[in-house]
């Protein structure tokens, strides 16, 4: 076997995805200390303690508790690399999940026990949904008091579509969480609660559930017989199928304590067995429909998120690479499929906001190229140029804002710090044919918040968003150009265009998106865009 595709069988890239509070980053950074990749919870070791870092680094993120960013971080486990990818969980921010899944070969789902499926969690399923990704759960907060795991089996297989299958089972919650067995072993892995948490350990002693040692850890005959129960019937599930899970239909289900550290290495060591490593990706080369697997000799990836200004110090832009396919070294020069040449002296890999040189890199790795605005979002890269993955989607925007520098003199500085924004896809904007407004759309409020903090922060300039007189926005296509510049020229006063100069229509309702579809059959009003 060459050294490229060895290389590759080594990489696991997953994302995690859960609702706001579910206790996605308590986990993030409790698996990258059970796997040695950091030394104390709640903080990214790299090159002395000045360099230290949380994996929500930007301040909005830390300020409000919430992750908005997508983060990667690399840790290695069982001769294994794995590639994190840290989602945001709020649902505001489902595009930026959307592009990172499209990095991902697998997700692991986080739920509250006392919560079940909750509306974001289900949102950003359906985001998963769409590519189909294979995705372990965890239910999370077993310390605490949480409902019926049955109840919470039966909700993810109503509202998820999705057939579950327990590979452990809880016993009791809240202070009466004793622990899990697990169901292939029947081994009981014990929770015990120690006095100070700096005293956690990773490891769970194990005590089988069959005899009578168990007796005395859960000091109610009544609660083990009952116990023991439920775990004839959590077996009743049936077994782990995995090509059912390699094809997005059945989801293991694990149960522990992420802030306790119980279960956070039985989740590791699951994704270690059970995630799929890089897979062969469909492209255009040459115009030619092909596909290239890991083990493929040229080098060739895409780009799915640029982050400016992680480094206030040195205003540094990073596009962040997914490598699909040969072995990247150090220094060589990549082409987009536009033919623009990018010489990478100094890829990087990420531990949050830290980061280190990468020699050479390998498909599944997920490398930072440092650029001044010559990459962007769903950009292809390969050694000849020829190589063309599917594009990324932008949605069409469910709010949209004037944009309006509360300085008139400094609305060009603004209209570069947005179309900077626009392509790292933290934002859409749109230039409307009549006047000069800015206008930028948004899934959510909280977008328009993180918006005006990077503005104020990074590009020093204070910006109000007003309410303008479009609330929707679609893309327009036409097989006819002449038809479709006609319709332009006659609505001009509800016509525009986003960054790519691609036509844009824009309503005052989805009333009005509807009445021009109507009177105009042949022109097509999308929702989606993918950037060619």
């Amino acid at each position: 076997m060459a050294k490229i595709e060895i290389e590759a069988t080594r990489r696991r890239v997953f994302a995690i995805i859960s609702h706001p509070d579910a206790g996605k980053t308590t986990l993030t950074e409790n698996m990258l200390l059970a796997a040695g990749a950091i030394h104390q919870a709640g903080q990214v070791a790299a090159r002395g303690e000045a360099r230290r870092t949380r994996s929500d680094w930007m301040k909005i993120e830390q300020e409000r508790g919430i992750s908005v960013s997508s983060s990667v971080m690399t840790f290695e486990h069982m001769e294994l690399i794995f590639n994190l990818l840290d989602t945001p969980g709020h649902e505001d921010f489902s595009e930026d999940t959307y592009r990172t899944l499209t990095a991902a070969d697998s997700a692991v789902m986080v739920l509250d026990a006392a919560k079940g499926i909750e509306p974001q969690t289900l949102k950003l399923f359906e985001v998963c949904r769409l590519r189909d990704i294979p995705i372990i759960t965890f239910i999370n907060k077993f310390d605490r008091e949480a409902r019926d795991p049955f109840d919470t089996l039966a909700e993810i297989e109503d509202k998820l579509a999705l057939d579950v299958v327990p590979m452990q089972w809880p016993a009791g919650s809240g202070r009466r969480f004793k622990g899990v067995t697990d169901l292939a072993s029947s081994d009981f892995l014990r929770f015990e609660r120690p006095e100070e948490l700096k005293d956690l350990s990773f490891i769970a002693n194990k005590t089988p559930l069959a005899g009578d040692e168990i007796n005395s850890f859960f000091d109610d005959d009544d609660f083990l017989e009952e116990y023991r129960e439920e775990v004839e019937l959590a077996v009743e599930y049936g077994e782990f199928n995995a090509q059912s899970y390699y094809e997005g239909h059945m989801t293991p289900v694990y149960f522990g304590s992420a802030l306790r550290r119980f279960g956070v290495l039985e989740l590791i060591n699951a994704l270690a067995q059970f995630a799929p490593g890089p897979q062969a990706e469909k492209v255009k080369k040459a115009g030619q429909d092909l596909e290239i697997t890991p083990a493929s000799k040229e080098v060739a990836g895409f780009v799915f998120k640029v982050q400016a200004n992680m480094d206030l110090n040195h205003r540094d832009r990073v596009a962040f690479l997914r490598l699909c396919s040969g072995e990247f070294k150090r220094g060589m020069k990549l082409k987009t499929a536009e033919n623009k040449t990018v010489s990478v002296h100094n890829p990087i890999l990420f531990f949050a906001q830290d980061r280190e040189l990468a020699d050479n890199a390998y498909a599944g790795d997920v490398i930072g190229i440092p650029n001044h605005g010559a990459l962007r979002v769903g950009d292809s890269l390969s050694e000849s140029g020829k190589v063309r993955f599917a594009g990324i989607p932008n949605f069409a925007p469910e709010i949209l804002r004037r944009a309006r520098p509360i300085d008139p003199l400094k609305a060009k500085h603004l209209r570069k710090a947005l179309e900077s924004l626009a392509e790292e896809g933290v934002t859409q904007l749109f230039r409307p044919a009549i006047g000069s407004d800015m206008i930028v759309g948004a899934v959510g409020a909280l977008q328009i918040d993180v918006m005006a903090e990077r503005i104020k922060t990074e590009y020093n300039l204070e910006v109000l968003f007003e309410v303008p007189p479009y609330s929707t926005a679609r893309w327009l296509s036409c097989d006819d150009p002449v038809m479709l510049d006609a319709f332009l020229s006659k609505n001009r006063n509800n016509s525009g265009e986003d960054l790519d100069g691609a036509p844009v229509f824009l309503a005052k309702s989805t009333w009005d998106v509807g009445y021009a579809q109507e009177k105009n059959p042949d022109i097509r009003f999308l929702t989606t865009k993918e950037r060619k």
